[in-house]
């Protein structure tokens, strides 16, 4: 199969590359490195061959056949506002089916097939198909890091995502408010033939700041419990409440395939978005968590994640390219701290009034590009060269390796001009 022919969604003859070793990583040059703390948690438990029919796997794609997915998963529908609301406090995440348009699920299916063939374009070492993304498990990338200007917001129609009718409203609800921010768009994929768990995570460590503004938000939400006063002289469970209700980050990840029990389902721990601990580490997981999956969820679904959330990927064992493209929306008393300008102006001139409101902070100044967007690489360090190059003396890259232990394994590029 070439790689003009890829798609996101069915059969497909891309991934199972056996000469990629299990648990193997790539630094920011594409070269092989030792298990390192610095790279995340390996699966000590993921088979020993990268072989769609390796006794070890199809002993764990019958295993998971049997036992994978969240029991009677609870998926709502996108008039279901104040439900949806309510499964996402009480769970930190919630499916919500029909969020796109068929018009926009094959729109955005073209759209993921597109900047997956110009990453996978570039072959990988000693004779591996393709080359890994820098710090991420094999066969796994993230359209968001594997982008120059480190997020999709350059894209026409990666952007119809941020303000639609069906997810809109609900973001409100569960914000308490219209006025919450856009920090950028990316979401990760799954090739087939990713055998290994990836480690349980959060999106980001909640700094438990900004209490007042937290809770505003939290009497906009009617949590039934008195709040008057300034938030020093709450109650302790009152003070527990806003923070664990005043929500400081939320994802929307779109489905672009129905997720099956083999074909790389996220995997979501309902409640811990209020927990203070770590999650445990692959060798601590308990057996239940790693099926804590959303089989289930329907192609065209989103799942709307609390940021704190425990969260992470789980085997493809299919034939099935598993894309999850995404819109990471912040809560607006953050003020765009630490945005990106990854949104070029002529695209926001173009957008809804709520979604230009909500995406100013990302905006590029007119007539500038924003540095690197539009173009893809899976290695760190050309995404950092070409950053650094088009921002000339405007400004300069970093290379960030972000704790594994928070938001995964990625190596990030970050400007520290904006």
């Amino acid at each position: 199969m070439t790689l003009s022919k890829l798609r996101v969604h069915g059969e497909s003859e891309i991934g199972w590359d056996a000469a990629v070793e299990p648990n193997e990583h790539v630094d920011e040059c594409g070269f092989r490195v030792d298990r390192d703390a610095d790279y995340g948690e390996p699966d000590p438990t993921c088979p020993s061959m990268r072989e769609f029919d390796d006794p070890e796997v199809i002993k764990l794609r019958e295993y998971l056949r049997a036992n994978n997915g969240i029991k009677n998963l609870e998926i709502v529908e996108p008039h279901e506002v104040k439900r949806a609301a309510d499964v996402f406090h009480r769970d930190g995440f919630v499916v919500v089916k029909d969020l796109l348009s068929a018009e926009l699920l094959a729109a955005m299916r073209h759209t993921c097939a597109r900047y997956l063939e110009e990453i996978l374009s570039i072959p990988g070492r000693e004779g591996q198909r393709y080359m890994q993304e820098s710090g991420r498990l094999p066969h796994r990338y993230c359209y968001g890091t594997s982008s120059c200007s480190r997020q999709m917001m350059h894209d026409e129609t990666w952007v119809r995502m941020i303000d639609m009718p069906t997810s809109t409203p609900i973001l409100t609800e569960i914000f308490g408010t219209d006025d919450y921010l856009v920090w950028g768009g990316g979401g990760d994929l799954s090739l087939p033939g990713a055998i290994e768990y990836q480690h349980l995570h959060t999106d980001g460590v909640d700094a438990q700041q900004n209490v007042e503004e937290r809770l505003n938000a939290a009497r906009r939400l009617d949590l039934g419990v008195e709040l008057q006063g300034p938030f020093a002289a709450l109650p302790f469970r009152s003070q527990r409440l806003v923070m664990d209700f005043a929500s400081p980050g939320v994802t929307i990840n779109f489905l672009m395939s129905d997720l099956t029990f083999e074909n790389g389902p996220i995997r979501q721990i309902p409640g811990t978005h209020t927990a203070s601990r770590q999650p445990p580490t692959p060798a601590e997981e308990p057996e239940w968590m790693r099926l804590s999956t959303l089989v289930g969820a329907p192609a065209g679904a989103g799942v709307l994640r609390d940021t704190r959330a425990w969260h992470g990927a789980t085997p493809n064992l299919s034939r099935e390219i598993r894309a999850l493209p995404s819109i990471e929306y912040s809560a607006g008393w953050s003020k765009g701290r630490n945005f990106q300008k990854s949104m070029p102006h002529e695209i926001w001139e173009t957008l809804s009034a709520h979604a230009q409101k909500i995406t100013l902070p990302i905006k590029q100044e007119p007539g500038i590009w924003p540095y690197g967007a539009g173009k893809m690489h899976p290695l760190a360090g050309v995404r950092r060269d070409t950053f650094a190059k088009e921002a000339g003396e405007d400004g300069e890259s970093n290379t960030v390796r972000t704790d594994p232990r928070s938001a995964g394994t990625a190596v990030r590029v970050f400007s520290t001009s904006y």
